[in-house]
């Protein structure tokens, strides 16, 4: 057989083997089919093959690999699965294998993350810059440091490659030797480091630590398998506390089992964490197994319109059961639940097998009929989260108030950060990460480091220099936020991400605002036990 035809039986194949799966769960629990569905799904596939043979036949241009990988991966299964809903999804190898990696929060190779900058001398008119590398890897451990360029991977230039292509040529089995050729900032000629690759952990809790006296502090970035593991160790790390701010901003979520388990760390044993409901599976209900231990503390958990899927979970458990106040926006209103399948050739499909419900009885999926996947992302109607008239309400455990249908609505609201033109443009031009590099070539910062009018005219040296505009009342009007910018990136270079990452929390509005509700969250707990306590009272015979 051809490799041409090959690959198109295997194309075909793996479309049907996707719509198996889909057959597969809109069959299931159902006592019996009628001919006429049977008849319409066979004669649906079969104009499929038909238009996909008539395309390959007949189309202006020769249909190579990539063509045809581009029509069914980006087109003909993904289009599919959007009129179901905007979370079912396909992934192609290179997406499944990226899923995996990130699910799992480990990977081999050198441990930094790169990105592209403008360069206009490369071929493609980007340069690949190390943001960071990872505290305790084997790049952090050789030295090098933010801002250096990678010219050349072993034998291979860099000149033309994306940041993934260089990443995948970083990455390689375990105790294998790897050559990176840097430029640096100050040196007068390229450096060459010898790396091992090793295993490299990507932690979900990037930033834990006491953020004031007697208050702690963490920062969730998703949920994959290591993370209720890590929360316990940043709980047992912090000790006695009077207070958790528990942050899960931009959070995406994740697994569903680590959500579970991260809620039994601050509710009761027995307590419902979150319910799911489906149609080709039995409804189930997540209780929590262990339960809180210790001291009761005031809990604030900051949350904003990027919040989705198991982070609302572990928000809707803890308002539910008025064990945290929940902060910031309304979250982003994600209540379908994928199950992942793997198919053929390493590819995977995400398939909405149920919907959650929080403790109360919340849906929170927002709607998502007749919304564009870029309106359903991106687009969000402020007015119409304000006006909760179409909301299903719902109480928690001690009587208050709450809405489900369109994600998780804060207990408080905190306004977003908003970038004026200025920062904007800063941000934009790297104009912080440009001048750590620029600053540490010839100097050195230490712990006690303040950014003063010295540092700060320095700074607007070199953004004159890199032709960046500002006026001196731009800088006025963001002084505590550019010098903030100034000293964690300095950090970041001079110390590690976590130093870098501590400089910005200790500054961040929101996360002030949200220490400053504790009281409030005190005075829930406090509120739900007199409940508790009244209830009882009126039970007794």
């Amino acid at each position: 057989m051809a490799p041409r035809t090959r690959r198109a039986l295997f194309i075909v194949t793996l479309f049907l083997a996707t719509c198996a799966v889909l057959g597969t769960f809109i069959n299931q629990k159902v006592a019996a089919q009628s001919a006429s569905d049977e008849s319409t799904l066979r004669d649906s596939l079969h104009s499929f093959t038909n238009v996909y043979a008539m395309v390959e036949q007949n189309y202006a241009e020769h249909l190579d690999s990539d063509k045809v990988d581009k029509a069914i991966y980006d087109g003909a299964i993904p289009g599919m699965l959007h009129t179901l809903d905007p979370h079912s999804n396909f992934y192609d190898p290179k997406a499944f294998a990226q899923m995996r990696e990130d699910q799992h929060g480990k990977y081999y190779g050198v441990g930094m993350s790169i990105q592209p900058q403008p360069d206009a001398t490369a071929k493609n008119g980007l340069k690949i810059v190390v943001l960071t590398p990872f505290e305790g890897t084997p790049a952090y451990k050789a030295g090098i440091r933010p801002g250096d360029v990678i010219k050349k991977v072993d034998d291979k230039s860099t000149d033309g490659m994306d940041s993934l292509a260089v990443a995948n040529l970083l990455k390689g089995p375990r105790g294998t030797h790897v050559s990176v050729t840097m430029d640096r900032e100050g040196s007068a000629k390229p450096l060459v480091f010898d790396l091992i690759r090793d295993e490299v952990s990507r932690p979900s809790v990037d930033l834990a630590f006491m953020i004031r006296p007697g208050i702690g502090y963490m920062h969730v970035t998703n949920f994959m398998e290591t993370t209720s593991r890590e929360v316990g160790d940043a709980l047992d790390k912090f000790g006695n506390i009077n207070g958790l701010v528990i942050d899960l901003r931009s959070n995406p979520g994740g697994l569903l089992n680590e959500a579970v388990n991260m809620a039994d760390k601050f509710l009761q044993k027995g307590q419902i964490v979150v319910s799911q409901k489906g149609r080709a599976f039995p409804d189930q209900v997540y209780r929590v197994s262990h339960g809180e231990e210790g001291k009761k503390y005031p809990i604030v958990v900051l949350v904003n319109r990027n919040t989705a899927s198991a982070a609302e979970i572990v928000s809707g458990a803890l308002q539910d059961h008025d064990r945290a106040l929940i902060v910031g926006e309304t979250t982003f209103g994600k209540g379908l639940v994928q199950t992942v399948f793997q198919l053929s050739e390493n590819t995977g499909l995400a398939l909405t097998t149920y919907h959650y419900y929080t403790p109360s009885g919340r849906l929170i999926q927002r709607n998502y009929n007749g919304v564009s996947l870029y309106d359903y992302y991106y687009v969000r109607d402020d007015a119409l989260k304000a006006d909760k008239s179409n909301l299903e309400v719902k109480l928690t455990d001690s009587g208050r108030t709450v809405y489900g249908g369109g994600g998780i609505t804060p207990d408080e609201k905190i306004p977003e950060l908003k970038a004026t033109p200025f920062q904007s443009n800063l941000l934009r031009n790297y104009a912080f990460f440009n001048f750590s590099k620029y600053y540490l070539a010839t100097h050195t910062v230490s712990k006690d480091f303040v950014v003063d009018d010295a540092i700060l005219q320095n700074f607007k040296n070199f953004l004159q220099s890199q032709k960046i505009d500002y006026t001196d009342a731009d800088i006025a009007g963001a002084a505590d936020w550019v010098k903030e910018s100034i000293k964690s990136e300095l950090f970041t270079s001079q110390f590690g991400q976590l130093e870098g990452l501590k400089v910005r929390a200790q500054w961040d509005p929101q996360i002030a605002k949200a220490i400053g509700y504790l009281p409030a969250a005190q005075a829930l707990e406090d509120h739900l036990a007199a409940s508790q306590k009244t209830t009882l009272a009126a039970v007794k015979p």
